[in-house]
Order: C-alpha cells, then structure tokens, then sequence
C-alpha cells in the first residue's frame, strides 16, 4: 500500500525577504524605483529645459550663464548619489533572484521525487494487473 508523506513546507521568498530587508535597503529600492520612472524622466527633463531657457532670455540677471556650470554641478551630485543606490537596490535584487532560483530547484527536485514515485507506484500497479491477467488466463485454458 502506499503510505503517503506529507511533503515539507516551502517558504514564500518575498515573505522570507521582507521580513530580513533592512531600512537602508527600503530606501535604495524606493529611490531606485523613483530614478527608473518615466515620472522622473520627464520632471527632470522639463527641470532642465526650464533651467536652460530661463537663463538663456534671461533680461536681468543670468544665475549660470552658458556653458552651464552650476547645472553640471548639480547633475554630477546626482549621478554620484544615485549610481551607489541604484547598485545597492541591483544587489538587493540579485540576492533575491538567487533566493527564488534555489527555491525554483527545491520545488522541482520535490516535483521529481513525486514523479519518481508515482511511476514506482504505475509499475508496480502493472506488474500486479499482469499477475491478474496471467491467472485469469491460466484459469480460462
């Protein structure tokens, strides 16, 4: 007879995951996620038109006057603060791609045990209908 065993718990990675990320790294994702929108995209991009034309007519007083040195300034504070927590939110996000990979490789190593099993079961199923058979013949000669 079979004798059926309950098969393990497997854990939900996201589960597993929020419960250990830390403040630092809630904070890289939302930034990342803030910095990769086309939200973004387009305020900044609206930012810089307006920095541009606004001191290219400008009447009185031009606060960063052509080649734009203030504007590069602070484009480069930016970058260099930006690239490190888009890295750190990549590396957060690799750990768990790791963490569902291995989890996707526990599931089909369980998938195959069952699947082992159940064609154990299949054959062994075969040979005791073959013995039924093979008497049922017996018995008709």
């Amino acid at each position: 007879m079979y004798n059926f065993q309950r098969p393990s718990t497997l854990k939900d990675v996201n589960q597993l995951e929020s419960q250990n990320i830390s403040y630092g790294q809630r904070v890289a994702d939302s930034l990342a996620a803030i910095l990769g929108s086309w939200r973004f995209i387009i305020t900044q991009s609206i930012i810089l038109v307006s920095w541009l034309i606004l001191n290219i007519i400008s009447w009185v007083q031009h606060w960063d006057p052509y080649p734009f040195i203030l504007m590069n300034l602070f484009l480069s504070l930016q970058a260099a603060y930006a690239a490190p927590i888009i890295i750190m939110s990549q590396n957060r996000q690799i750990a768990h791609d790791r963490l569902e990979a291995h989890n996707d490789f526990l599931v089909n190593q369980k998938a195959e045990e069952e699947i082992c099993l159940l064609i154990h079961k299949v054959e062994a199923q075969a040979t005791e209908i073959q013995k039924i058979y093979d008497l049922l013949i017996a018995q008709g000669k």
